[in-house]
């Protein structure tokens, strides 16, 4: 029986849960018993500190919140991260992380480790979502999609039952994929990019250019329920460009099953309409009517067992 840690780091809040595997039964599944939730603000930290000041606080945040369960979980032998940020597959060191910004090349799995005096392992915070979904999913999937859609988008490729990294560890950020040309500019440097329009900021950023009101994603899906036609607008832009994207990818990736998760999925009978209409008119004939797109059952939980069931793969090499 594993016990393990599995943490999804986001901008503004971290996700902490323990998890249980015995990989001895037949057909086994990882299994919750804990989770835990705490406010850090990640995001408002590296832009407001020197790159150096925020990495520090990162991880003391980070190692705090692991003691706090270490102490009722002693047999706990790994755990797992899911860090928004491009990781380096050969040094496991986090690149770029557009969403927090400063961060660059930075060692969490090794800085972590030593402060904790355990296995560390840090992969991107969507391919280990897309993993959870693999690694729990009723009936088994060896070749999916996963879209997180959050503060901002990211992706994650199951091949054949493996997580796909790409050999920079920045295969899958879709996020990245340009949809209007000459757009809005993004974290990552570049200008239009999906993120910008698809994600719970880029929302917040439609209705405010609409209206010059500063309001979130879920306040504004409130307005649209209640027929507020620029709120209305913004999950349509939201819809279209999430699928012009994946319209693209798919054209690469020739996979059946896509899974959309992320708090802003909590928004998708707004955005599903006008996402369904473009996917239609963008996609190759060829793969019309042969994509199954569905909403992750899991919620926030497809992060912190992915990136736990990753660290047991891991150690285990």
């Amino acid at each position: 029986m594993a016990m393990l840690i599995g943490i999804d780091v986001g901008g503004t809040n971290l996700r902490l849960g323990v998890v249980d595997y015995d990989e001895s039964a037949p057909k086994a599944q990882p299994r919750l018993i804990e989770e835990k939730r705490f406010h850090t603000d990640f995001s408002n930290l590296c832009k407001t500190h020197t790159p150096d000041q925020a990495w520090r606080a990162i991880l003391n945040t980070t190692a705090a919140a692991i003691e706090s369960i270490q102490v009722k979980y002693p047999k706990i032998s790994a755990v797992g991260i899911g860090f928004p940020g491009f990781i380096d597959p050969h040094t496991q060191k986090i690149s770029q992380s557009p969403n927090l910004p400063g961060l660059s090349n930075v060692d969490l799995s090794a800085d972590l480790s030593r402060m904790i005096d355990m296995p560390v392992i840090t992969e991107n915070d969507a391919l280990a979502a897309a993993y959870g979904e693999y690694a729990t999913h009723a009936t088994p999937i060896h070749n999916l999609i996963y879209l997180g859609l959050g503060t901002g988008v990211g992706g994650g490729l199951i091949l054949n039952g493996q997580p796909f990294q790409g050999q920079h560890g920045v295969a899958m950020e879709v996020g990245h994929i340009t949809v209007q040309p000459n757009g809005r500019l993004c974290g990552c440097g570049n200008h239009g990019c999906m993120e910008q329009y698809a994600s719970a900021s880029g929302v917040a950023i439609s209705y405010f250019e609409a209206t010059r009101q500063q309001l979130n994603a879920h306040e504004i899906a409130d307005r649209a329920h209640q027929g507020d036609s620029n709120a209305i607008a913004a999950y349509n832009l939201a819809g279209k460009s999430l699928a012009q994207a994946l319209a693209h990818i798919l054209k690469v990736i020739d996979v059946t099953n896509v899974i959309i998760g992320g708090g802003m999925s909590a928004g998708w009978p707004l955005m599903e309409p006008t996402f369904a209409q473009q996917l239609n008119v963008d996609l190759i004939p060829a793969l019309r009517g042969k994509v199954n797109v569905s909403i992750s059952s899991m919620g926030d939980q497809a992060g912190i067992i992915g990136s736990a069931m990753l660290a047991q793969q891991k150690v285990k090499i």
